[in-house]
């Protein structure tokens, strides 16, 4: 993990610790990665409850609640799946927020409509999600480094915008 990754995540295990939530993720082409920074700090057992890779759209549909007509309209890179990700990894996993990503790594898989370096990120609950989508590619380590920390900066970001409604709210 590069020095960027782990100072998102130390700011992350931060925030999560002051404000007492929980966090999973729902990864699939990350492969865990996202679950693996979070992890980097010591102490996330305290706000880290866990994860699910649904690298195949049946682990999507099954343990995450994907809509099956979702995935295939849209395939399953799409802004809709990262954000039904999202809402199904905090019910399954029971967090107050989850962090998704799906896409395509490469060097295979991508269409002429959706390339090779697509990948969609999402963070939040049922409530609020913040997504972004990544449209580079760059080779697959380098796709995966760089959707690992811009998942964790949407993530951090969110957060950052929670506390701060959470402390105007309360003053």
């Amino acid at each position: 993990m590069d020095f960027e990754a782990k100072v998102i995540s130390r700011e992350v295990s931060e925030l999560l610790w002051e404000m007492e939530k929980t966090v999973s993720t729902a990864e699939s082409c990350t492969g865990g990665r996202i679950a693996e920074a979070i992890i980097a700090v010591p102490g996330a057992s305290k706000y880290f409850k866990g994860g699910i890779i649904s690298y195949v759209d049946e682990i999507k549909e099954s343990l995450l609640g994907v809509d099956p007509r979702v995935l295939e309209e849209q395939t399953a890179v799409c802004e809709e799946v990262a954000k039904e990700m999202v809402i199904g990894a905090c019910k399954a996993l029971n967090t107050n927020y989850a962090i998704s990503a799906t896409g395509f790594a490469g060097p295979t898989g991508g269409t002429k409509e959706i390339p090779v370096g697509t990948i969609w990120l999402a963070c939040g609950n049922a409530d609020r999600i913040a997504t972004i989508k990544v449209e580079e590619d760059h080779g697959r380590d380098i796709n995966l480094a760089i959707a690992t920390n811009k998942a964790m900066q949407l993530f951090l970001d969110y957060l950052k915008a929670e506390n701060l409604e959470k402390k105007e709210l309360e003053g």
